[in-house]
């Protein structure tokens, strides 16, 4: 293959022909025949000639060029287009290629009266222009331009040259672009600092005694949690900064070239990268030290927030709930004591009257204990039982007594990090500034301290009881629990940076608003005036709370949904039944059992090999370097590599060595080069739109309904990226693997992040992020994922945010009324309607509120860091509240529809989505068999790709055997069996008996023409 010739044989063979049926949009975007078209039509005699006609004007908009045989189409365009015609008999076509003369002809009448003309002269150049300035700013590989330049020449009506000529123009404009970047950071460099290229370049050399190059030892993030190994990391902060990278002018360069240069840097060999030429393997470095400056600021400031919470203020917690424990005995046994003094000692003041004798008191005291040991008894309850702060002061003593942990990074911790600050979180940055100044001093004033930053919490553990001396060690315990609490607001922040980031600098502000606020408005269907949308929005709950109140007029007193006095404090609640199970009939029953025993056996190799043949979504890896060549093979090496880390094997079990695409050695050079995050997608977004397209799964559902849940794994190798949880994870640390799944059992997208945070904060993220598919309108989730603000958030992007949430008789319900107006009257659920939205706060913040929507929706923020900083650990920012505010209205419009008496549906299409994910998360722990199901990798990057790799072979099997299950039902029916469409509706393709995932992985079987035969219908039930 010559080197300029980045396509595939089958990508090559494709160009300027059809391939398989186009689609129905597909369809109606190129070959509908408007006024126009129909009156040249008519010019030409025939209904053969006619149709003709159209059939190759239709194919010059669609493929952008014109077949040497006319013909050479799918059926299902003929047929469109005779329709349109009138043409009754579509074989008359068959005619139409008896005179060549005739074809032609058309073709050239085509060419001059719709304006089509050659890749000559001025096109050449404008195309070469284009593929310049998209490679510039885009950074994209050759075959992505190559479609993007068949695109520009298609809407430009230039017929396509020859695939060759083509991919030499296209590698051509690709290979100036980039080395122009290269050029101009390396520039950039030596005029910030002449010496820094030879800095960077001493990187990639090996110290004597070490096994690593100086790259490669920066590039390996902390994995530990320990004081040193947070020393370490602030350590590694301090190095990466002192390279000079950050000085160097990168303003000039897209953030996308950046970010490919880096991820070639990052994740390449120092060997490969010391082969580079000059000045690509400069600007690489480049690239890359920048991304690793962000990169170790990120892994500090994780390390950070995980040994806080695992190691200083976690076991404090448990150190104080156990110390409580142990005084309880003695505490206990002095409180009787003393409430048997107290109880006699009011007896004999009452009959005492005023006048008291002391004596005679203590007498009578001394029956019940000796007066030694009643003030014994005295000073140990008030030494045993805990101030006003309770057990969270007790929590903030013990927490005093760990400051050997956090004492060898203390010295760093303020200087190394690039940490700034927002008015309400810069006394905590001065505090800690003054934290190395006290190292040495035994003794500390109260003026020494800030004590607005000493909580009442931490008042006993700072200043003691006598309130006077300052205990140096809690000082500074205090301060790093507030500077873990700011951080996590994002009043304190750090940048460069790119989880601890301000959020507040990445929304739409200023001019960059202005200049998008109209178009992204319109797009969120925002753009009218706050009084119009807030009335309309008002309007909807309304209509709901009415509609629910004739209902349960409707349903009465022995209803699903009922009207009752709670049993806690008499008020009147709405009890919610729970939903009984759907019947499976018996037709259902049989036809799960039919299908399931008609799908072919096969190994999962084989699978994901028959599911390329179909879709070629393995031809989405490309190497990380966009290198131009095509690997030979290449598809059998990536397929090897997905079923090792999804199945969680490793690459043992799917070496041949004898085979050239699956020895050891091309197998690590594949998984080096071409496995990573963005290729996984790219990848998933073929299998999805490949999904959508079988009919069996557009009667699951349209894509439009999506649902987000997490599947957890333990993670038991060290590693700062996890998070211990009794519960899920034992006494070992985990991760959430939070992925979104349609209504078409497609997976569309996934995060990962350590532990089992508050699922709510993850799902925005999850669902602004998809790989492929159509933008889901409702999104369901569990009970975990939401808030009132999250409500809010969904509702402002134009989502229906739909959560399955426990315990419905409980919910708070709202209502509300706009400024001015009588407030509504819903009779008896006027007592549920107990709390009042404030439409006001709504209206005054509006402009601030949809900057956040439009910022979230072009992806200029992430959606955990603003939802950080507007909730403020529960304590929400104005606009925050604001957004709450706005949430509460879809929060009740969804809790009223789902107790509505009278139907059940939309309750349970939130159920039974919720209920597909469980299988789907089920199948993905069968795949995922290999070391107990447990994630042995310790870095970030690591995590996402394997996970990616899982994800993306369970939409492979969904997508097999959705193929099969369509072609069973087919079969079925073509056999004289009667199947129903509502039965079509429950079947799954989640099953896997007939799929083997155990011991043999052989990916060099042949791959079958067309589907396997299905396996005999059995007739017997």
């Amino acid at each position: 293959m010559p080197a300029d010739h980045f396509l595939t044989e089958d990508q090559a063979g494709a160009f300027g022909r059809f391939v398989g049926d186009p689609s129905r949009a597909e369809l109606d975007q190129f070959f509908y025949l408007d006024a126009a078209d129909l009156e040249r039509i008519a010019e030409h005699r025939g209904e053969h000639n006619r149709l003709g006609f159209a059939l190759q004007l239709g194919t010059a908009r669609f493929l952008g060029a014109f077949l040497s045989d006319p013909l050479d189409v799918p059926w299902v365009v003929v047929d469109y287009l005779a329709a349109q015609l009138g043409v009754a008999d579509p074989t008359v076509i068959k005619q139409y290629a008896e005179r060549v003369a005739t074809s032609n002809t058309h073709a050239r009448e085509i060419r001059r009266f719709y304006g089509y003309r050659d890749f000559t002269g001025g096109a050449v150049d404008d195309l070469d222009v284009f593929i310049y300035s998209r490679a510039w700013t885009h950074g994209e590989g050759p075959t992505a331009l190559f479609e993007h330049a068949v695109a520009w020449l298609r809407r430009r009506r230039i017929l396509l040259p020859g695939v060759t000529r083509l991919s030499k123009t296209v590698q051509g404009a690709r290979e100036r672009a980039a080395s122009d970047l290269h050029e101009r950071l390396t520039g950039a460099a030596k005029a910030t600092d002449p010496l820094l290229p030879g800095r960077l370049r001493g990187l990639l050399s090996v110290d004597e005694g070490a096994r690593e190059s100086r790259l490669e030892l920066l590039r390996a993030g902390p994995v530990r949690l320990s004081g040193p190994a947070m020393n370490k990391a602030l350590a590694r902060v301090g190095q990466v900064h002192a390279l000079g990278v950050g000085a160097v002018d990168t303003s000039g360069v897209p953030a996308a070239r950046l970010r490919a240069l880096a991820r070639y840097g990052l994740e390449a060999k120092a060997q490969s990268l010391r082969r580079l030429a000059e000045p690509r393997r400069t600007a690489t470095l480049i690239a890359t030290v920048d991304e690793l400056s962000a990169a170790a600021v990120d892994d500090a400031l994780d390390l950070f927030d995980a040994l806080m919470a695992s190691r200083v203020l976690g076991p404090s917690k448990r150190a104080a709930a156990m110390a409580r424990l142990e005084t309880l005995p003695e505490l206990e046994k002095a409180s009787t004591v003393l409430a048997r003094v107290g109880h006699e000692l009011v007896c004999l003041l009452e009959e005492s009257g005023t006048q008291v004798d002391v004596e005679t008191v203590w007498a009578r005291l001394e029956r019940i204990a000796a007066r030694e040991q009643i003030t014994r008894y005295a000073e140990k309850v008030g030494e045993l039982v805990p101030d006003a702060s309770g057990l969270e002061g007790a929590m903030r003593v013990q927490v005093a007594r760990r400051y050997r942990t956090v004492a060898p990074f203390l010295g760093l911790l303020a200087t190394a990090l690039p940490l700034r600050a927002t008015t309400a979180g810069q006394p905590v940055l001065d505090a800690l500034a003054g934290l190395a100044d006290l190292r040495g001093r035994r003794q500390l004033r109260r003026e020494d301290v800030n004590e607005a930053l000493v909580s009442a919490a931490w008042q006993a553990a700072v200043f003691g009881r006598d309130g006077v001396e300052v205990d140096r060690e809690a000082w500074v315990l205090c301060v790093l629990e507030q500077l873990r609490i700011y951080l996590r607001r994002r009043d304190v922040f750090a940048s460069p940076s790119s989880r601890w980031c301000d959020p507040r600098a990445q929304l739409l502000d200023g001019e960059q608003w202005q200049q998008v606020r109209d178009r992204a408005l319109t797009g969120l269907g925002l753009e009218g005036p706050v009084a119009e949308h807030l009335s309309s929005r008002l309007e909807m709950l309304d209509t709901a709370w009415r509609a629910l109140a004739v209902e349960l007029e409707e349903s009465g007193s022995e209803g699903p949904v009922r009207l009752e006095p709670s049993g806690k404090d008499g008020r009147i609640r709405l009890a919610v039944d729970r939903l009984d199970a759907l019947d499976i009939p018996d037709s259902l029953r049989e036809l799960r059992e039919q299908v399931a025993g008609m799908l072919p056996r096969v190994d999962l190799p084989e699978l994901l090999l028959e599911v390329h043949s179909w879709t070629g979504f393995l031809d989405a890896y490309t190497h990380i370097g966009q290198s131009k060549a095509r690997m030979e093979d290449l598809p059998r090496s990536v397929a090897a590599l997905l079923v090792a880390e999804a199945c969680n094997v490793g690459l043992t079990p799917v070496i041949a060595e004898g085979h050239p695409a699956l020895t050891r050695d091309r197998l690590g050079h594949v998984d080096a080069n071409y496995l990573r995050t963005e290729t996984h997608a790219a990848a998933n977004a073929t299998l999805i739109q490949a999904q959508g397209g079988i009919p069996v799964a557009q009667v699951w559902g349209g894509g439009l309904l999506a649902s987000v849940d997490g599947l957890r794994f333990v993670v038991p190798v060290r590693t700062i990226n996890a998070a211990p949880n009794p519960k899920y994870f034992g006494q070992k640390h985990g991760l959430t693997w939070f992925n979104a799944v349609n209504d078409q059992v497609a997976g569309i997208g996934a995060t990962v992040v350590p532990g089992t945070v508050r699922d709510s904060l993850y799902v925005l993220d999850t669902i602004l992020n998809l790989d492929g598919g159509p933008r889901p309108e409702m999104i369901t989730s569990d009970t975990a994922s939401y808030s009132d603000m999250v409500f809010g958030i969904f509702a402002l992007l134009g989502y229906r945010f739909s959560p399955r949430i426990a315990a419905l008789s409980d919910q708070r319900l709202w209502r509300a009324a706009l400024p001015g107006a009588a407030e509504n009257d819903y009779g008896p659920l006027n007592e549920v309607a107990r709390n009042r939205i404030n439409p006001s706060r709504i209206t005054t913040h509006w402009e601030d509120m949809t900057r956040v929507a439009a910022s979230l929706a072009t992806g200029t923020v992430r959606a955990y860091d603003l939802l950080r900083m507007l909730s403020r650990d529960g304590n929400p920012s104005p606009l925050g509240a604001a957004i709450t505010e706005y949430g509460r209205i879809d929060k009740t419009i969804h809790l009223l529809a789902l107790i509505n008496p009278a139907d059940e549906t939309y309750r349970r299409t939130t159920n039974t989505q919720l209920t597909v994910q469980e299988s789907r998360h089920r199948l993905a722990r069968t795949i995922f068999h290999g070391r107990r199901g447990q994630i042995h990798q310790r870095y970030r990057e690591g995590q996402e790709d394997q996970l990616g790799a899982l994800g993306l072979v369970l939409n492979a099997v969904v997508l097999w055997n959705t193929r099969y299950t369509d072609a069973a039902v087919t079969a079925l029916r073509e056999a004289g069996h009667q199947v129903r469409d509502t039965d079509i509706a429950r079947l799954s393709p989640l099953g896997d008996q007939h799929i083997n995932m155990l011991g043999r992985y052989a990916f060099t079987t042949t791959t079958p023409t067309g589907l396997r035969p299905l396996r005999a219908v059995r007739d017997d039930h």
